[in-house]
């Protein structure tokens, strides 16, 4: 049995490290295109784009009044991003321009774009890799683009593989029954509670450190799924929920960074922020239904075979989560470290 531990830890391992992205496995974080117009006629113009180490994607913005084809008035590198400012005069109207962004489709990055007018009305929307185009209509109502944050917090967290193997850990650890219930409610609670404290700047940790711990807590999960005799009795297999809810409030503060990355827009941060949050929790449902018919289909398929794959059942999913975990957790805390 050790050995099949072994070798199966071994093939996992190597895996992970084939296969992990180079950077944080949390998110692909979007673009930003801030248009904010300070009086009738004057616009100030902001474009914060996500880089890795120094390399950027080659993301261009245009409009179709051609302000963005003037040099910005300022360029300059922030930790992740690389920021560029405008600052336009003109008597052409913002509404019914046309945004387009160039490089898009070729890429996996969104672009959230925000318009304030000098008269109060707003426009939030995404700009996607298979339609990279957008006509600005500021016109219409001045709510906020609900949909556009609500949108962020689905793509959020099915882009994000670590937390999606938490809550799998979590799945496994429960079981399909009422306990899974009690553990993805507490987990949502907790997030819940430190993304909004997080978002609206009442509690701030360092993010790098914050994904460090992320994995970390997938690599407890990962361990508590491995059989032993001396666990059956633990409180996390007793109470799944109080591990969800522990570590719940970590993942949560990792959840506010996506929001750190793009802002919250001014005078609707309340109703941005339950979207995102209500996205979140449809794009967690969504995995875990998904989850559920594969783990139904493989004891389907299990039956049907002769060969014995209970020593693969039972340790395979621990040394899988486990084994990526591990790979992010050194990568993280390398980021940490290069940070301090």
């Amino acid at each position: 049995m050790n050995a099949v531990r072994a070798i199966l830890l071994a093939v996992l391992g190597l895996l992970s490290l084939a296969t992990a992205r180079p950077v944080a496995a949390h998110e692909v974080r979007p673009a930003l295109l801030q248009v904010t117009e300070t009086k009738s006629g004057q616009y100030e113009l902001l474009w914060k784009q996500p880089t890795m180490g120094e390399v950027a994607v080659r993301l261009v913005p245009h409009l179709s009044s051609g302000w963005l084809e003037a040099e910005p008035v300022d360029q300059y590198a922030s930790p992740g991003f690389l920021i560029k400012t405008w600052r336009v005069t003109s008597k052409t109207p913002l509404d019914g321009q046309t945004l387009g962004i160039e490089g898009l489709d070729r890429t996996i990055t969104d672009v959230l774009v925000r318009v304030t007018l000098a008269n109060g009305r707003r426009l939030d929307a995404v700009v996607k890799p298979d339609r990279p185009r957008l006509t600005l209509s500021l016109s219409g109502r001045q709510a906020l683009d609900t949909p556009a944050y609500l949108r962020l917090g689905v793509e959020h967290i099915l882009a994000g593989f670590d937390h999606l193997l938490f809550v799998l850990g979590l799945l496994l650890l429960a079981g399909m029954n009422w306990r899974i219930v009690k553990a993805v409610t507490a987990f949502t609670v907790a997030h819940s509670i430190t993304l909004s404290l997080a978002a609206l700047g009442f509690v701030r940790f360092p993010s790098a450190v914050i994904e460090a711990l992320v994995a970390l807590s997938i690599v407890f999960v990962a361990a508590e799924l491995l059989p032993s005799p001396d666990r059956q009795e633990s409180l996390t297999r007793r109470h799944p929920w109080i591990i969800a809810f522990t570590f719940g409030l970590l993942h949560g503060l990792a959840f506010a960074g996506a929001l750190a990355d793009i802002g919250l827009p001014v005078g609707a941060v309340p109703m941005a922020l339950l979207m995102f949050n209500v996205g979140v929790e449809i794009g967690q449902l969504m995995f875990i239904a998904a989850a559920m018919a594969v783990i139904l289909l493989l004891r389907w398929a299990r039956a049907r075979v002769r060969l014995d794959l209970a020593p693969l059942a039972r340790m395979g999913p621990a040394y899988g989560i486990g084994a990526f975990a591990m790979f992010w957790f050194f990568e993280r805390l390398a980021v940490a470290f290069t940070r301090a």
